[in-house]
């Protein structure tokens, strides 16, 4: 008895000086060391460690990580920091500006491409307030617009016929569209700032190159029955503040991308559009610009160029004279077709449907000009950048061609 009083007092003096709930090094009690009694969450020490060394060294191999990452994207992946992702809550945040602009574009992507905003502003001294939005109808824009009472503008409509005249809905930008109040809220905002701070330093964050993406580009039609990724649009363009896109670099030359960008457009191909549905898009075209205009807004269409690969299946799905020209006159309102401006022929469109960086400012240019013919609106500033021709963004190979 005694021996076994000694041994008690003993590991009571052991742990005394323990924090309370504390054991000694290497011993954890159980439920089945106190029967019948409160069982205290058990507490276990943590062996030393040289925590310091430890921090430094995962902070080498995250920034050593983080650094190929980057220089991967920039090397092989052609990618540049200050390419700007565009989302629903850029496209909501351009869109809320849209409303007290005195110009605000909507479209596609031909219009989205094709416009250098610094341009316009620099022949205008007015910066456009770019609402455009890939893959989707300018028409439902148009008829956005309408339906907002707030704005006052002028509103350029870009049109890809087959897109516009089109029976489809409003196209990929439907949930930005149906959802653009939504999209403003103080966290969506917080993280937009964020997202563009870091993407303004860093390449490797373009979503189009985010691993999930990357990896079914694998699949080159490997697996029967199942669509192909390659029959997808991958990433042709960079984006910039203010929603300014341009075609990307990598497009622009001849090679691998270029090749499956001109791929995935399948050539425009699709039924011709019957004079039925021309009718009705026409229809509502038209009450859409009274509206506009019957609080003091205006509307003028702007159709930019596409190559030959892809008109020949335009041109037949919906001609000039069934679509733009009979949508003008029965508005009527004015518009300006890449066709009708000498400066726009024959411009480099190296995916056939949208612009080469600098035969964008070419394109811009030329329309700009003709624009400040057709609305009041807007003035030619008196040191306006002289007139660009094609010469300022063909390439010489090609021009002699």
């Amino acid at each position: 008895m005694p021996s076994s009083i000694s041994h008690s007092d003993a590991h009571r003096a052991e742990v005394r000086g323990l924090r309370e709930g504390a054991l000694p090094p290497g011993l954890r009690q159980t439920a089945s060391n106190r029967p019948g009694q409160a069982q205290p969450v058990p507490t276990r020490d943590i062996p030393a460690q040289p925590w310091v060394k430890i921090g430094i060294s995962v902070l080498c191999a995250v920034t050593l990580l983080t650094s190929a990452w980057e220089w991967n994207a920039r090397t092989n992946l052609g990618l540049h920091a200050g390419d700007i992702d565009d989302s629903a809550q850029a496209w909501a945040e351009a869109r809320r500006a849209a409303d007290s602009a005195p110009v605000a574009i909507v479209g596609d992507s031909r219009i989205l491409f094709d416009t250098d905003q610094a341009r316009f502003q620099a022949m205008t001294g007015v910066r456009p307030v770019q609402v455009s939005f890939v893959g989707t109808n300018s028409r439902t824009l148009l008829e956005h617009f309408a339906n907002d009472p707030k704005f006052h503008g002028l509103l350029i409509v870009g049109m890809a016929d087959l897109i516009y005249f089109g029976p489809r809905g409003i196209g990929v930008g439907a949930p930005a569209v149906h959802n653009y109040v939504k999209n403003g809220k103080p966290s969506q905002l917080t993280g937009l700032w964020i997202d563009r701070w870091l993407q303004n330093y860093v390449a490797f964050m373009d979503s189009d190159y985010r691993l999930s993406k990357m990896v079914p580009k694998l699949d080159h039609g490997w697996r029967k029955g199942v669509d192909s990724p390659y029959e997808d649009v991958w990433k042709i363009s960079e984006t910039f503040p203010g929603r300014q896109y341009f075609m990307w670099d990598q497009i622009e030359a001849p090679g691998y991308l270029q090749a499956h960008a001109r791929h995935a457009w399948n050539g425009f191909k699709a039924p011709p559009i019957p004079r039925s549905i021309a009718d009705k898009v026409i229809v509502r075209s038209a009450e859409a610009v009274r509206r506009i205009r019957a609080r003091g807004g205006d509307v003028i269409f702007v159709r930019p160029p596409s190559a030959p690969q892809l008109r020949v299946n335009e041109d037949r799905e919906i001609p000039r004279a069934l679509g733009w020209d009979r949508l003008l006159a029965a508005i009527p309102a004015k518009g300006i077709h890449a066709d009708d401006l000498p400066q726009a022929q024959n411009l480099v469109i190296p995916e056939w449907s949208h612009l080469s960086r600098k035969c964008a400012t070419v394109f811009t240019d030329a329309y700009v000009r003709r624009l400040v013919q057709l609305t009041n609106r807007l003035k030619l500033r008196a040191d306006a950048p002289p007139p660009l021709s094609r010469a300022d963004c063909v390439p010489q190979r090609i021009a002699s061609l």
